[in-house]
Parts: C-alpha cells; structure tokens; sequence
C-alpha cells in the first residue's frame, strides 16, 4: 500500500504524487479505500484509484539505478510521461547529493 504524500508511477497518469487515501462508497455498498492521486505535471488532473483490485498499474517510483538504465533505453523514447518520471527520479538524487555536499562542506 502507498503512503500519503508519496510518489508513485501511474500506467495512465505518469509521475503522480498519492495525495490522500479516503474511504468512497457506491450507493449503498460498502467503503471502499481510494488512492487520490494528483499528476506531478498536469495541475488540474486529480484521480482515484481503488486501494485494491485497481485496473490501473501502479508501482514505486524507479531506483537510481533503474532510472539510470531507463534513461539510456529506446523505451523512454516513445514514452513522454516515463520520461517525466525518469527525469524526476535523476534529478531528485542530484539534489540529494548536492544538499549532503553542501552539508558536508559547512
């Protein structure tokens, strides 16, 4: 299960941060856990997705490693919101490695 406030890889939406997860019901069925997601790049977008037995596919984000890979494969080519992601994932460890620097450096 994904955790409120964390970014996640959608099949349909791309790079997605899990906004909330709220209890929605259908009529007078049960409630049922949703995951509401927000697209990092699309701000008008908002999506929810069930906790379980979703459609969609939704995993973690990617490793450095794996973005790194990523980065150099023919598949990102065709894939705008991969890339996105991918881009993301890079540039969020760059940051992590400038800020431990830059605390090393004090």
């Amino acid at each position: 299960m994904f955790q409120k406030k964390q970014y996640i890889y959608s099949e349909t939406q791309g790079l997605c941060r899990v906004e909330n997860i709220v209890q929605l019901r259908r009529g007078k069925g049960p409630e049922i856990p949703y995951y509401v997601l927000k697209p990092v790049y699309e701000d008008a977008q908002v999506s929810y997705i069930p906790v379980h037995n979703h459609q969609v596919q939704l995993r973690e984000l990617f490793s450095e490693e794996e973005a790194a890979q990523l980065a150099e494969s023919e598949e990102i080519k065709k894939d705008q919101k991969l890339q996105a992601a991918v881009n993301f994932v890079l540039q969020q460890e760059e940051e992590k490695k400038n800020a431990g620097k830059r605390k090393h450096n004090q």
